[in-house]
């Protein structure tokens, strides 16, 4: 009886961690589409592209979920200076914006200042992009950070291959 209470328990975590995946697929999906405005409108003025722009926030938001997007507006992660003490009297690291495009407008601008940007400014190659900002130090961790905004693409790719069918 051991055995099929393990297989049991098996069963149940991978349904478990494919239900997880496909929520957070989703909720990437639905952040991207109500945020593809602003990412056009930015991609068009800094030379960045959209996706990376909508690939990175959404990593970095978690989908517009995190604390940090919620309360500080902050959709990148950008460390600074904010307003906020929680219960417990700490600060946040994180800066706080008036909303969210005011962070996405500091991302590009941030990025805009970059020894690479001149390099890449107006190309369309997203891997170039996001290869570039993980080793520009954007991130704490550059490869986990890579591989999560490499799939963000890749799966962004993949839908907007379906939706032109």
């Amino acid at each position: 009886m051991s055995v099929l209470k393990r297989i049991i328990k098996r069963k149940l975590l991978v349904l478990g961690l494919l239900a997880l995946v496909f929520s957070s697929n989703a909720q990437n999906a639905a952040y991207i589409f109500n945020h593809k405005l602003i990412a056009a409108v930015l991609s068009q003025h800094y030379g960045i592209p959209a996706p990376v722009i909508l690939a990175v926030a959404a990593i970095e938001s978690s989908g517009g979920t995190a604390p940090v997007a919620k309360v500080l507006n902050n959709h990148f992660g950008m460390v600074g200076k904010n307003d906020i003490v929680n219960d417990k009297g700490h600060k946040s690291r994180y800066k706080q914006y008036s909303n969210e495009l005011a962070s996405y407008i500091d991302f590009c601008s941030v990025v805009s200042r970059k020894r690479f940007y001149g390099k890449l400014k107006n190309n369309s190659n997203c891997i170039a992009w996001v290869k570039a900002l993980s080793r520009c130090g954007y991130s704490e961790l550059p490869e986990q950070w890579e591989q999560k905004v490499l799939s963000v693409l890749t799966r962004m790719e993949y839908s907007s291959s379906l939706a032109s069918k």
